[in-house]
């Protein structure tokens, strides 16, 4: 017995999608993302909407449903609009500047620290606390970001380091004097 999911993904106009089996490859105005999928469900377009269904009940194939029709979603997604992720820098002499396509981050150590974006990855700097990641790929789009934060995540004393705009620090007191 096979299951039609919830919801069908729509493909809106100008974004072309074609299915080989589990493979789906969509192309749109910003660019092309390619994936294979579980041979667990079935992809299948009709009009303008791709439907996932399980071929089986089990577990497994009900999870993969679901992540299946997400995955192909964000694709659809990054293909006409993008993605993009704002990170914010917090320090004393915190800063960053592009350098070509890459980045050169100052965050407190002896040395500059350089991102090299990756391909179909731009970076945007508007002043130099403020980095944009943007691209087509949510998944790479976050990869970038939560790696760059990396470089020198916020500490929890006085919130310095590198943080997504809008994340909320937990803050800790300091020594309390006697």
């Amino acid at each position: 017995m096979s299951r039609i999911g919830k919801k069908p993904v729509t493909v809106p106009a100008g974004v072309t999608v074609t299915i080989n089996g589990t493979d789906v490859h969509v192309k749109g105005p910003k660019g092309e993302l390619e994936r294979s999928f579980s041979n667990l469900l079935t992809i299948t377009q009709e009009g303008d909407e791709i439907h996932v269904t399980r071929n089986d009940e089990t577990t497994e194939s009900n999870a993969m449903q679901g992540l299946t029709r997400t995955l192909i979603s964000n694709m659809v997604e990054g293909v006409s609009q993008g993605f993009e992720k704002k990170l914010e820098l917090t320090g004393v002499g915190y800063r960053a500047q592009l350098k070509g396509k890459g980045l050169e981050l100052s965050l407190g150590f002896s040395h500059p620290v350089i991102y090299n974006a990756p391909e179909n990855i731009t970076f945007e700097v508007p002043d130099n606390t403020h980095i944009t990641v943007k691209g087509i790929s949510k998944e790479q789009v976050g990869q970038v970001a939560a790696e760059i934060r990396d470089k020198r995540p916020p500490e929890p004393y006085k919130g310095k380091g590198i943080h997504y705009e809008g994340e909320h620090i937990r803050r800790k007191l300091g020594k309390a004097a006697k």
